[in-house]
């Protein structure tokens, strides 16, 4: 299990998330190391979300009064203190004993999304927290455990759920596959039925247990006539994450969902497949005006939240630098890394002259086909 890393970036390290990487990389195993950072495939995904921002320039404008700045927003009428929250990740104790507890806790203001997998109660993540807190799903074949996890959620308070749509399975992680990657027996899924489970814990040699277990346990049927049956066993807006195209948004919108996640997975499932970055304007334009559009994939700067929302994106999720922040050094490495993030949005907003989320619209951004060097 990860320990706590003595010597964490300071403030001369403020602009590179990377250092927070590295710190994280220094205490983890191995093979966690590679679990928590590798991508399907070639990782041709993986790579090709931060590249999407690389060919994003802002356009500021200037004689602006930006003596005060708000990085405040809202969704599905919920304040949110900043516009970017906790992407859906399982298993934090991976990174640090606190796990999901420490995560939480870690957060200013915007969204905790919980994997379903989370390897601390949804009890405990409640009492760590008064930020909003939502519950992402993977559809499993068992209904029965499937409606159980949303139930425990529902009763901790949770507020939105978010069903990941973009896995029938696991993809190959070539990673996870060389270091035949298993969770070890102290950290578990403790909201899930444990029959559920066994085999997320099996290593097999040449293998990922994470691989086996979403081939036996997700059920790759689903389609948009079985949404009814979720809906049916709660009363919590429904999100869908992993939605990249405009024809999967308009559906979303006819099938009545409350709002899309526009997400490669961070370019873990479909390797090549378009980068959320990139996805996005297609999406937002899909839908009707103020529909909720979120986004994750790739984030790495404050200036990266900002061109997500310019492009369309009511809110922004982040994924691996908060599990960096955590093994680094806890719920205050992670809550580091979160106002890092935030500090760099609001000087982005001052120095491009727009004071307010509502402000950072189309006009702030320009994007560059072949990026800096086009």
């Amino acid at each position: 299990m990860a320990v706590v890393r003595l010597e964490l970036p300071g403030p001369a390290d403020e602009g590179d998330l990377g250092d927070w990487a590295e710190a994280a990389r220094a205490v983890l195993p191995p093979d966690v190391w590679g679990y928590l950072q590798g991508g399907a495939g070639a990782e041709r995904a993986l790579r090709a979300n931060r590249a999407a921002y690389d060919r994003v320039a802002l356009l500021p404008r200037f004689l602006v009064d930006v003596s005060a700045v708000s990085p405040a927003t809202s969704v599905l009428g919920v304040d949110w203190a900043v516009p970017f929250g906790v992407a859906p990740m399982a298993y934090h104790r991976l990174a640090h004993p606190e796990g999901e507890v420490a995560t939480a806790a870690a957060g200013l203001g915007g969204a905790f999304v919980s994997s379903m997998f989370a390897s601390r109660s949804f009890a405990d993540v409640a009492a760590a927290t008064t930020d909003p807190r939502w519950l992402q799903l993977y559809w499993l074949r068992n209904r029965d455990a499937l409606a159980d996890v949303v139930a425990r959620a529902e009763e901790a308070g949770f507020g939105a759920l978010v069903l990941t749509v973009d896995a029938p399975r696991v993809a190959a992680r070539p990673r996870d596959s060389r270091s035949a990657f298993a969770l070890p027996d102290d950290v578990r899924a403790v909201n899930v039925d444990p029959a559920v489970m066994d085999a997320a814990h099996t290593s097999t040699a040449g293998a990922s247990a994470i691989q086996v277990h979403s081939r036996q346990r997700f059920d790759a049927s689903i389609t948009w006539a079985d949404l009814p049956w979720l809906r049916e066993r709660t009363t919590l807006p429904l999100l869908l994450k992993g939605i990249l195209t405009a024809h999967d948004a308009r559906l979303a919108v006819e099938h009545g969902v409350d709002g899309v996640v526009v997400s490669n997975h961070g370019g873990r499932q479909l390797d090549a497949a378009v980068p959320s970055l990139d996805a996005l304007p297609a999406v937002v334009a899909a839908v009707p005006p103020g529909y909720p559009v979120l986004l994750d994939g790739g984030v790495r700067r404050g200036s990266d939240v900002f061109a997500a929302l310019a492009l369309g994106a009511r809110a922004v999720l982040i994924g691996r630098p908060v599990l960096w922040g955590l093994a680094a050094g806890g719920q205050a490495g992670a809550a580091a890394v979160l106002a890092l993030l935030r500090d760099q949005l609001e000087e982005t907003m001052i120095l491009s002259g727009r004071p307010t989320i509502p402000s950072i619209d189309s006009t702030a951004v320009t994007v560059r086909p072949n990026g800096w060097s086009g």
